[in-house]
């Protein structure tokens, strides 16, 4: 059992409090902080600390001691940490995405090698060679985009603007409508968006939409990313997803093709160990059309929120090899034993513990650990204490 320090992502969408003191950080605080990473992704690199005081990359760690780290079954069969666990601050809205399933990524990826784009080039899609299936936890009220509504029909009658795609849709169904909508030129957008602009932004100011309503988070979107008359094709994609609001506690599963986005509020995000996502707007970042068309879901989508229950100990079902995870929450006084068949991550939320393992930690949330396969833990809440356990399935 071994201390994690992980790493903050600055990315512009993020707020600028909330994981710093969650992690009792010293920060600019004029810097957003939008992420914290802990995994062995090369994007962001986590530390270990290996010996007291002494603190290597997990990645090189592993990379050095396969098996060690890993245990015989997961060095096998993934070769590598399968997961990457992060603590999300969405103050702003994040771009619309899908991401790629195993053979789509392996084959982008190989691609792109071969073209000689660099990894780190603005138009490169596939950053690795792997999939990207999620779960999240929410650790506030969080809104998010997730899936085509089932009753996207009534939103091409209920939204004119809507209503010149109607025969993309009754010939060719979701696909048909959204590639539709996706090849308009700047032009063309910015002629159909400009009138609905004029009608919701003024309400959006006045307080008078509400975050159920499509119409609060175009405007929002309106009012902070489009400038000079240029709309966001993202726009579209929010009239046509599910909205959802999950509660503390709550969380979603969301796997390759299914296209989403993070509106706001902070959560637990757990994954494989990827960074590829393709964009369909709400970013200046790349937008690769064919490819993201080739790589989402055109499915209606009833969601499956999985709801926080009051419990000691809570699974959340993630259908992929890759991880699991558990949410954990004890009163004073009480103890709980972990035994790690597979590698895991122990990452404390909220409160004080002392934890036994190899050595004893008394330590106050948030803090992360590295369990190695065979290691057991005890963990005496000092107070009321929250935490999650990522691990291998």
């Amino acid at each position: 059992m071994h201390r994690l320090r992980g790493r903050i992502q600055p990315y512009a969408w993020g707020g600028n409090n909330f994981i710093p003191d969650l992690f009792h950080l010293e920060r600019d605080r004029t810097m957003p902080a939008a992420e914290y990473w802990l995994g062995a992704h090369p994007g962001g690199i986590t530390e270990v600390e290996v010996e007291t005081n002494k603190w290597i990359s997990l990645a090189d760690a592993i990379d050095a001691f396969k098996y060690h780290w890993l245990g015989e079954k997961v060095a096998e069969q993934f070769g590598r940490l399968p997961f990457l666990l992060k603590v999300l601050d969405v103050k702003d809205m994040l771009s619309i995405q899908v991401h790629p399933n195993k053979q789509a990524a392996e084959i982008g990826y190989r691609l792109e090698n071969e073209k000689g784009i660099p990894l780190n080039a603005p138009n490169r899609n596939y950053k690795d060679d792997n999939h990207k299936p999620e779960v999240m936890i929410a650790l506030s009220e969080f809104w998010l985009l997730h899936g085509f509504a089932e009753d996207i029909e009534d939103r091409l009658h209920t939204y004119q603007f809507l209503h010149p795609f109607q025969s993309a849709f009754e010939t060719n169904g979701i696909e048909g409508l959204y590639s539709a909508l996706m090849h308009l030129t700047q032009a063309e957008v910015d002629k159909i968006i400009a009138p609905l602009a004029s009608s919701i932004v003024p309400l959006y100011r006045s307080g008078k939409l509400s975050k159920t309503s499509p119409d609060f988070w175009a405007a929002r979107v309106i009012e902070n990313l489009c400038k000079n008359g240029n709309y966001d094709k993202g726009i579209f994609s929010i009239y046509l997803f599910n909205i959802l609001r999950l509660n503390p506690g709550d969380g979603i599963f969301q796997g390759a093709g299914m296209p989403h986005a993070y509106l706001e509020g902070q959560n637990i995000e757990l994954m494989s160990n990827s960074d590829n996502v393709l964009r369909a707007g709400l970013t200046p970042k790349y937008i690769d059309i064919p490819e993201l068309l080739k790589n989402t879901l055109f499915n209606k989508t009833i969601p499956k929120v999985i709801k926080a229950e009051q419990e000691e100990e809570q699974h959340f079902d993630c259908p992929v090899p890759d991880f699991n995870i558990a949410s954990f929450h004890l009163r004073k006084g009480l103890n709980k034993s972990i035994q790690c068949k597979r590698p895991s991550i122990l990452l404390l939320v909220k409160g004080k513990a002392l934890l036994k393992g190899n050595e004893k930690w008394e330590t106050e949330a948030a803090a992360a650990f590295f369990l190695l396969p065979g290691d057991n833990c005890s963990i005496l809440a000092e107070s009321d204490l929250d935490f999650v356990l990522a691990s291998v399935d």
